[in-house]
């Protein structure tokens, strides 16, 4: 987003006729963005074979997983339904990779029939599968480094108290569990977490991937998640992606040479692509002021974007409407029924009850975690591609939300 003669622009268009063609609020989406990212990536290990899986929970709009199936993506999926949905988004079933957790063994048969790549997180379903398979269908296995890594406790899951992953020191029953059934093991998957600042800390990671490895023969691939972060500020540490590439290139070169063949690198960003990508434009309601704070009251609230209140992340929050305006303190809420706040005591250029403000990250795990709480109707979704904007997703009405409901006679 770029301020042109007063007036903010996104990719060319005037953010303010966005806002009042499509209505408030709107989450708005630049694919320029998502390009100049995976394109970033993939320069970043361009010296080994690689494949970036985008992970389609961060935006699971049908369109951005057609944008980045075209740029020669493949998908992370952590449901059937987001399986499901990458097929029909024109995936490859051997291009997607399906990871889920504490699902049953009746899911991920799902997902073979599919044809998709099943990639399983614990011995329980591990043996069901081998029972039921044996060496017919190739498996990969996540693994648990246990590294503590992540922006928040929430999304950190390589640790030892976390659901995800077999535990390394489980190695011993998880071979026999193989050897047994004489499965076929083809990739090693790990994800430590989200919003990682030290490189050091996920090469720490690749190293015990890496010896964790040797016990396999048979490996097509190596998946190392993601978890890169991205700024959320101006003066925001983010991962360095060039120098993780550069890193990471050097010790799976060596480890292909001593396996004796080269293997895939395989990473499934998600808020990597698409968090900058993202913005989520709202109307102030009120300007309401009380002995302590002055509040900006808008058009939406945790039911749309509930990170601020469930991670207590931080978004960037611009007044578009007068981006020239004297700067004050704001505390920015929203309409729901209880505590609601996006910001405190945000510097921001004066806001008028009426203006428009814009989230920035809000391109990944933002309208993917959205609700109808309070009976509040979920916003449109608009896609700006060369220049020219796409409606992708239609406002909800009151018949959206009455659609599953069953009137019955009482």
């Amino acid at each position: 987003m770029k301020l042109v003669q007063n007036r903010y622009q996104i990719d060319g268009l005037d953010v303010i006729d966005i806002c009042e063609k499509y209505g408030s609020p709107v989450y708005v989406y630049d694919t320029s963005k998502m390009r100049y990212q995976f394109e970033k990536m993939r320069n970043a290990f361009s010296d080994v074979k690689m494949n970036i899986c985008f992970a389609c929970k961060a935006l699971g709009n049908i369109n951005i997983l057609k944008f980045f199936q075209k740029m020669g993506s493949g998908l992370d999926a952590v449901s059937i339904q987001e399986v499901q949905l990458g097929l029909k988004a024109g995936f490859k079933p051997k291009n997607i990779i399906f990871t889920p957790n504490c699902v049953s063994i009746e899911e991920i048969q799902e997902g073979v029939r599919h044809g998709v790549r099943i990639n399983i997180d614990n011995i329980s379903i591990l043996e069901q599968f081998g029972h039921l398979y044996g060496n017919t269908v190739p498996v990969g296995i996540r693994i648990n480094p246990h590294i503590m890594a992540g922006g928040n406790s929430k999304i950190s899951t390589g640790h030892i108290d976390s659901k995800f992953g077999i535990s390394i020191y489980q190695l011993p029953h998880v071979l026999r569990v193989i050897e047994t059934n004489r499965m076929k093991v083809e990739g090693l998957h790990m994800h430590t977490g989200s919003d990682i600042l030290d490189v050091e800390v996920f090469l720490r990671g690749t190293e015990i991937m890496l010896e964790t490895a040797k016990s396999f023969h048979e490996l097509e691939y190596i998946d190392f998640g993601s978890g890169f972060k991205v700024p959320y500020k101006s003066d925001d540490y983010y991962t360095d992606i060039d120098l993780l590439g550069k890193d990471l290139t050097k010790l799976f070169k060596k480890f292909c040479k001593s396996y004796g063949r080269d293997l895939t690198l395989i990473f499934e960003p998600g808020k990597f692509l698409v968090s900058e990508a993202g913005f989520f434009f709202a109307r102030v309601n009120v300007i309401k002021q009380t002995l302590a704070t002055v509040f900006a009251g808008m058009d939406t609230g945790l039911n749309h974007l509930i990170r601020p209140m469930f991670y207590d992340a931080y978004h960037q929050i611009i007044n578009v409407s007068n981006p020239k305006g004297k700067q004050r303190i704001y505390t920015v809420v929203g309409y729901i029924c209880e505590t609601d706040t996006f910001g405190w005591n945000r510097k921001i250029n004066e806001i008028r009850e009426g203006d428009y403000l814009v989230f920035l990250n809000a391109g990944a795990y933002c309208f993917t975690m959205a609700s109808n709480y309070n009976g509040r109707l979920r916003p449109p979704e608009v896609m700006i591609h060369e220049g020219k904007d796409y409606l992708i997703r239609q406002r909800e009405t009151l018949d959206d939300l009455l659609r599953n409901q069953v009137e019955v006679e009482l």
